[in-house]
């Protein structure tokens, strides 16, 4: 297609020094291979404390065709693609990790997918040859139960690793909500014309995830309050359950006081058990919907999703 010839790819880099040169080696290897394609690689560097920067500035100023956006703080993987997005330019936006993770070899396939006209090429992880039987398990677990309590299904073991074209770019880059989980924008969006490409992960070429258990428990709160109000539905379902097991126990004291000769009993132990499970049901209620208020508290502030230094690039 005739407007289908420039790319942006986008990489978001936190304490990735390590991985900056041999990630640009294999970039550029794979893309030199496609014919008549122009592009630019926009390096985000997420806040990183070493010397992420240092690396992708090396890179900035013997290549044209680098860039770099810089946090003055890490803002979160989310947050970075959304800024590499911002800068971004061309006719699609290819978004991958610097941990050589999502493999560059597999571009070439992405983007004849995408000149062949489909307008978003996902991947699926089938395999990680670092992850061990519990993080597997754990990411099952995970898009289980965030299919169940989200209004529409965001398939697993999708990664961040995909490309999209500059009309569905355009149409996320209108979404500014804080709280975000691309995979799930993506999902949100509907996009019939897409295909998917299943790839193994190899382990990282240096140092060691950045994810752990906090973030991805963040994630995946943020992840399920910004696509459904379910949470809400439980809550208040919660309350008509706990109403009604109220009302039995009240009948079943009723009619054991009436039934049963010289009753004595004083019932402490069942006012406790009931005024814990209540409270303990009001507590989870509230706190569901506080975290949907907070979202709001925050959302209403209308404040930039992140502070950066944009370094394009003028080398002849």
């Amino acid at each position: 297609m005739s407007n289908r010839n420039f790319i942006s790819i986008v990489i978001s880099a936190y304490n990735e020094e390590a991985n900056i040169a041999e990630l640009y080696k294999q970039l550029k290897q794979s893309l030199d291979t496609i014919d008549s394609l122009k592009y630019e690689i926009i390096f985000v560097n997420d806040g990183s404390k070493d010397n992420t920067k240092a690396e992708v500035l090396k890179l900035y100023e013997k290549d044209k065709d680098v860039k770099l956006v810089d946090f003055v703080r890490n803002f979160g993987h989310e947050i970075a693609m959304t800024a590499g997005m911002d800068y971004a330019v061309g006719d699609a936006v290819l978004f991958m990790d610097a941990d050589l993770q999502h493999p560059p070899q597999l571009i070439p396939e992405m983007v004849k997918h995408w000149r062949d006209g489909v307008d978003i090429v996902l991947t699926k992880r089938v395999d990680n040859q670092q992850e061990s039987y519990f993080q597997k398990l754990r990411g099952k677990i995970f898009y289980k139960i965030l299919n169940k309590l989200s209004d529409f299904e965001i398939p697993a073991q999708t990664p961040d690793f995909r490309l999209i074209d500059r009309k569905y770019v355009e149409v996320v880059k209108s979404m500014k909500e804080n709280n975000r989980m691309f995979r799930g924008l993506i999902s949100w969006i509907g996009v019939s014309n897409q295909v998917v490409i299943d790839f193994e992960a190899p382990s990282r070429f240096a140092g060691e995830s950045k994810y752990s258990v906090k973030k991805l428990m963040k994630l995946a709160v943020d992840s399920i309050l910004s696509f459904s109000i379910k949470p809400l539905r439980f809550a208040m379902y919660f309350g008509i359950i706990s109403i009604i097991i109220s009302g039995l126990v009240g009948v079943y004291m009723i009619i054991d006081y009436l039934i049963t000769p010289n009753y004595q009993t004083t019932g402490f132990a069942t006012t406790a058990l009931l005024v814990i499970f209540l409270g303990s049901v009001q507590l989870i209620s509230l706190g569901v919907i506080g975290e949907y208020v907070g979202r709001i508290h925050i959302e209403t502030k209308n404040r930039p999703l992140y502070i950066a230094q944009y370094f394009p690039n003028q080398v002849d």
